[in-house]
């Protein structure tokens, strides 16, 4: 394809073998967790087939035919299965693709986009070469030249999100921009999108909405029944498993929970610190920064980021069944209960954290920025100011998909676990006087 850099077979190879490389690493880490879940076995296996076996995802599907890639949690996946094909988030966490995209994007890029744009510029991931069309919300600075740098080598369709969402007017200019969508959706699929379609869409996705909603009921229990980091590759499988089949496999989870509840099977101990990850996106390969939490004593209690529970925290409310009703429904819930600091107002973020902190009970924060992630580290300040109002502590991490900061995170966080720890033992010390 036009636009595609030149490389040889062995170039391909060592680019291969690198990168299966370290996202087994990443995987296996991971996995030696205590207390992984059986249930959690088929989502490690769809990141395993994306990253490490290099699969094709069209491989034993017949109902989906064309897989649409998108690149924000924002673009409506119930609009996507209307058209009768299946979403692929294509935000990675692959250093190897970062380090081929460094040389096409701009030194101080996030590290996201710069490993889209390597997957882009190298055929090494059917996930992303499989897509014929990719959908690209215009959040950020750096998506916007991405859309247009990646219409060399995929058929690339950019969303404009509008920077406020108070307003009915605001809305209005979401939603124009999901009814464009429609009939490039229905040219590429050769499907008509229809109402009935549509509610099949919002039916498909409300059925894995709702299996995640009791599952947070679950992940909220103090001791923990379940490690954060094997909650993250639960909601980091869901960009590659058709809705329907990651639904399935989360209800058997959501047994195994039930059934460690009633055993008082758990993997936390009653005083081991809750931390919550808000922040830059957390994509696989790259959870460097939920193992180190997990590994060096604390607990994931909870995460506040878009490749974790927010892309299917709320469902899709319809009052009118009709089709415009249904997208209207759409340009609503991708919007206005968006925590995003793409937004100009993002009270609401710290209105949802705050919500969290309470539910989760969290007793300390890492605020995760990926090095050129502005709209992100923009909010770090009013972050640390209201966190300090209620007492809880909060570390700003900034990293990057490489490998050389970790023994210096590691050093952060663990210092970070040890003041929490020092925070509660006062606290107790002081209420036994």
């Amino acid at each position: 394809m036009a636009g595609r850099i030149h490389t040889n077979e062995r170039q391909r190879e060592l680019f291969i073998k690198k990168s299966t490389r370290v996202a087994r690493s990443y995987l296996n880490r991971a996995k030696a967790l205590p207390g992984l879940p059986d249930a959690t076995n088929p989502f490690f296996d769809a990141l395993e087939d994306v990253y490490i076996e290099l699969k094709d995802l069209s491989e034993g599907e017949s109902k989906y035919k064309k897989s649409i890639g998108t690149l924000c949690v924002m673009v409506p996946s119930e609009l996507i299965y209307a058209a009768k094909a299946r979403p692929v988030r294509l935000c990675s966490g692959s250093y190897t693709a970062y380090s081929i995209g460094d040389d096409y994007i701009p030194r101080d890029a996030c590290p996201l986009v710069k490993a889209v744009m390597g997957f882009g510029q190298i055929q090494a991931l059917p996930a992303f070469d499989q897509c014929s069309l990719i959908v690209a919300p215009v959040t950020c600075d750096c998506k916007k030249k991405l859309a247009g740098a990646l219409e060399t080598v995929k058929n690339i369709v950019p969303v404009h999100v509008p920077p406020l969402k108070r307003e009915d007017a605001d809305i209005e200019i979401f939603l124009r921009e999901l009814y464009r969508l429609v009939p490039i959706l229905e040219e590429e699929t050769g499907e008509k999108i229809t109402a009935r379609s549509l509610a099949e869409g919002i039916c498909i996705v409300g059925k894995a909405q709702y299996e995640m909603s009791r599952f947070l009921k679950y992940r909220k229990h103090d001791p923990a029944l379940v490690q954060g980091t094997h909650v993250m590759a639960v909601m980091n499988a869901y960009s590659y498993m058709p809705a329907e089949r990651w639904t399935t496999c989360m209800h058997r989870l959501n047994l195994e929970m039930e059934s460690r509840l009633q055993k008082q099977q758990f993997v936390g101990k009653a005083k081991q610190p809750r931390i919550l990850v808000t922040g830059s996106p957390i994509a696989f390969p790259n959870i460097k920064i939920p193992l180190l939490i997990e590994e060096m004593g604390g607990i994931l209690a909870a995460d506040e980021t878009c490749m974790g529970e927010r892309g299917l925290y709320d469902p899709v409310s319809v009052i009118d069944p009709g089709f415009d009703g249904m997208m209207r429904a759409f340009a609503s819930r991708y919007t206005k209960p968006c925590t995003c600091p793409v937004f100009v107002d993002n009270s609401q973020r710290i209105y949802r954290i705050k919500q969290m902190v309470r539910e989760h009970k969290v007793q300390g924060i890492v605020y995760h920025v990926l090095r050129g992630c502005l709209v992100y580290d923009y909010e770090y300040q009013i972050m640390e100011e209201e966190f300090g109002k209620m007492d809880i502590p909060i570390i700003r991490v900034e990293s990057d998909y490489n490998e050389e900061d970790v023994e210096q995170l590691r050093i952060r966080i663990e210092a970070f676990i040890e003041l929490i720890k020092l925070k509660e033992y006062a606290k107790h010390k002081k209420g036994r006087r």
